[in-house]
C-alpha cells in the first residue's frame, strides 16, 4: 500500500467513526457559518456527501460560493479531520431514491402529500463534496497515554504530543 493509499484509508476510518460534520459555507455578507450535518456512507460520486432541505439557506450560499469545509472531531481519541473542497448540489430524483435512507424522514417531517420525508419528497437535496485538501490528526496512542500527555503539557508548559498531523492534497486525492 502506498503512502497516499494508507493516508486515504486512515482518513476513511477516522470519518467513519464520527457521525456528524461541521459543514462550513460562506454567507452572502462574507462571514463563515457552520452547521452540523450527518455524513452519509461513501459513494463513488464524491468524497463526502450530505442530504439537506431544498429550502435551506446553505444552498443559496453554495450557489454564491461552492467552496466548503467539513470538520470532524472525535473527543475520545482527540483525532480530527478538516476537509476543504468544492460542493455540488443535486436534485436528481433518481439519485435521491437510490441513496435514500429511512432515517432521513426524521429530519424532514411529514407535511402531507409528497412532502412526507420519503424518497419522493421534493425537499430532499443532495450535496456532494469533492475534496481539494485534507488535514487530519491520527492518534495511535491509548486514551490513558493521551490524558498523560495533556496533563504533562499543563505542568511543563510544553505542547502535548497526542498524535501526528497529516496532509492529503492534490494528486493524492485522485488515487
Amino acid at each position: 500500500m502506498t503512502t497516499s493509499q494508507k493516508k486515504l484509508k486512515e482518513l476513511d476510518e477516522l470519518i467513519d467513526g464520527i457521525d456528524t460534520a461541521m459543514f462550513t459555507t460562506r454567507r452572502h455578507d462574507g462571514h463563515l457559518v457552520s452547521r452540523p450535518m450527518a455524513t452519509q456512507k461513501r459513494v463513488n460520486e464524491a468524497d463526502l456527501w450530505f442530504v439537506t432541505d431544498a429550502d435551506t439557506h446553505k444552498l443559496d450560499e453554495l450557489l454564491m460560493d461552492p467552496h466548503v469545509n467539513c470538520s470532524y472531531l472525535n473527543p475520545k481519541s482527540r483525532e480530527w479531520v478538516s476537509v476543504s473542497g468544492v460542493a455540488r448540489v443535486s436534485r436528481d430524483r433518481k439519485k435521491i431514491r437510490e441513496l435514500y435512507k429511512p432515517d432521513w424522514k426524521a429530519w424532514f417531517g411529514d407535511e402531507g402529500g409528497e412532502r412526507d420525508g420519503g424518497p419522493g419528497d421534493p425537499r430532499l437535496t443532495l450535496i456532494f463534496v469533492d475534496a481539494d485538501s485534507v488535514v487530519y490528526m491520527k492518534n495511535d496512542k491509548p486514551r490513558p497515554v493521551i490524558l498523560w500527555e495533556v496533563l504533562k503539557g499543563m505542568v511543563t508548559g510544553a505542547p502535548p504530543n497526542i498524535g501526528e498531523v497529516r496532509h492529503i492534497g492534490g494528486g493524492e486525492l485522485m488515487d
